[in-house]
């Protein structure tokens, strides 16, 4: 089975991941694969909308290939992570952007590299199993594949909790977070994509859909809030340590295992982001900025390391959590001149 399949259906132009057994883990080829595709249906009147989804039941897609980037930037080329970044983003500007409907089934887990294959589309739909989530930091890196964006637009201080403490999203959180816009069960969901296939109209997506359960993490909005109410990460760090609830704490021992300057960053990104009319390449741009560095001077290749190689999760980040100077984040988004992202 290849990774990617790729085809017509009716009316529909169709991209399946086929990589179950690596949770439809995104490699460089798919990349450019989703991309040739988009290129390919843009003006193509036979196709009248984009249908992604995936095979398996545990994942749409759980990120990228970071063991691919983790070999080749522990050899010490960091031109291919540089590479496959700036043109991952290129394909998540191209899906926000899309001129047609883009719809996306998002069964199981959607992290990293998933949300900026699935949670750009103009018709993003969750079911039972899905769960959504940004867990970067805790690789040395930052939400990044536009995620930044939908971060920063979450309501209140919801996506800074989403980004430094990598929790899932599930069910109603999914959408009012603003990661999907559906719930449908998942066993109307087969019928859903024929009849998509069938008409070319998205609207099947909306008649098709329901009310989601609630998720766990409406009844903590008030104290999320609160708790992340600073875009400074020491000022976070100062509240969660005052605070006495079993909420505050779990957190904070989520927070403590991450990598303080990517958290720290991550703040940065969205805190410029955060209010503003910033649109997906305002924010990959922002991204790419750490992304690009984030090999050579930052903590990702540690990250990957501690969970992914070793599995020790014992990762020695470049600064400790209390002691990480400002001009480190400042260095980490610098604009990059010449290097700069470009669509």
């Amino acid at each position: 089975m290849s990774e990617i399949e790729i085809r017509v259906e009716g009316r529909a132009g169709r991209i399946t991941l086929t990589r179950p057994q690596a949770l439809n883990a995104l490699t460089y080829d798919m990349v450019l694969a989703v991309e040739a595709a988009l290129d390919a249906w843009r003006d193509d009147e036979g196709v009248a909308l984009v249908l992604l989804d995936a095979a398996g039941d545990k994942a749409f897609c759980a990120g990228g290939d970071i063991a691919a980037l983790y070999a080749s930037g522990t050899a010490g080329d960091f031109a291919f992570g540089r590479r496959f970044w700036a043109d991952e983003y290129r394909v998540n500007a191209k899906l926000a952007e899309y001129p047609k409907p883009v719809v996306s089934l998002m069964q199981g887990f959607t992290m990293g590299g998933g949300v900026g294959l699935g949670c750009h589309a103009s018709h993003r739909v969750v079911g039972e199993t899905s769960r959504i989530s940004m867990p970067e930091c805790g690789i040395g890196l930052v939400p990044d594949v536009g995620g930044s964006l939908l971060l920063a637009r979450a309501p209140g201080r919801l996506g800074s909790y989403l980004g430094l403490t990598a929790a899932r999203l599930e069910n109603g959180d999914v959408i009012a977070a603003g990661f999907a816009d559906h719930f449908i069960p998942q066993a109307a969901w087969p019928e859903l994509v024929a009849t998509l296939c069938r008409t070319g109209d998205p609207e099947a997506v909306a008649q098709a859909s329901e009310e989601a359960p609630q998720g766990p993490l409406s009844a903590s909005a008030v104290l999320i809030d609160r708790l992340f109410h600073s875009d400074s990460l020491a000022d976070i760090l100062a509240v969660l340590r005052a605070d006495d609830s079993d909420f505050a704490a779990s957190v904070l021992k989520a927070v403590t295992r991450n990598s303080p300057l990517a958290m720290a960053c991550t703040l940065e990104m969205l805190a410029r982001l955060r209010g503003t009319d910033a649109t997906i390449r305002t924010a990959l741009d922002l991204e790419y900025r750490v992304t690009w560095r984030a090999m050579e001077h930052g903590d990702f290749l540690e990250g990957i390391r501690a969970a992914i190689i070793d599995k020790d999760r014992k990762p020695v980040w470049k600064h400790g959590i209390d002691t990480l100077p400002p001009q480190a984040v400042a260095d980490m988004l610098a604009p990059l001149g010449d290097n700069a992202l470009t669509f």
